[in-house]
């Protein structure tokens, strides 16, 4: 029997259903809660009920970050696999917040730049991208998506398109530029310990790219510090 033909948000959250997850392998900080009305639940809105959603997902990304983070630093391989299935739960328990959200209120942006990012914790990086796409088109130039997606064309080996990315993010958002530049370190630290796959010089060459763009960041960051002392003399 054949599913019926999807379109929108709709298509996407079916195909998110879909998926199986796997263990996530990075760490990154999760975003602040939407603020409510001083209502009751049986009086919120759809949108109301949205950001509830929104924000008790926000508490399991804070959560899953965290294992995520202790499993980074074990040493002990059952400490390790203990906080990797932790960080696997509270992800896998995030998106299904995000996506009965997104479900409420379609233009939710936030909750759609969320499904993304839970999905590319637990491995599934094209339903990933597909979930940055939405939120890009309901907030072009959203920047934490911008970000998020960057790193999520690293764990699909699309080197130029993350650098495109950090490109973006450089002209308009320096913080974030930043920690997608130490994602594009870490992983081509990953590639170089392990059995990855990744042809040798495509890895050199990001590299050799990652020094260049720091070494300017550097300069930018000192000609505008520069600046502003002088601006206060």
């Amino acid at each position: 029997m054949r599913a019926p033909k999807t379109h929108g948000p709709e298509r996407l959250l079916l195909s998110v259903c879909m998926l199986v997850p796997v263990v996530p392998a990075a760490w990154a900080a999760g975003g602040a809660p939407m603020p409510m009305p001083s209502v009751s639940a049986r009086e919120q809105s759809p949108q109301d009920q949205a950001k509830s959603l929104y924000n008790d997902g926000i508490r399991e990304v804070h959560k899953a970050d965290g294992y995520q983070a202790d499993a980074t630093a074990a040493t002990d391989s059952k400490k390790k696999d203990k906080a990797l299935n932790k960080a696997h739960d509270h992800y896998s328990a995030a998106l299904s917040k995000f996506m009965q959200a997104a479900k409420l209120d379609s233009n939710m942006h936030e909750a759609f730049n969320y499904i993304g990012y839970t999905n590319r914790k637990l491995g599934n990086y094209d339903i990933a991208l597909s979930a940055y796409e939405r939120a890009l088109a309901l907030h072009p130039g959203y920047p934490e998506a911008l970000e998020y997606r960057g790193e999520a064309f690293l764990g699909l080996n699309r080197i130029a398109d993350a650098q495109q990315a950090y490109l973006d993010l450089f002209a308009g958002n320096r913080a974030l530029a930043d920690r997608l530049l130490a994602a594009m370190k870490s992983w081509i630290d990953t590639q170089r310990t392990a059995a990855s796959g990744s042809d040798p010089t495509a890895v050199d060459a990001l590299d050799k790219w990652v020094q260049e763009r720091a070494q300017i960041a550097s300069q930018t960051a000192a000609l505008t510090r520069q600046g502003a002392a002088s601006s206060w003399r």
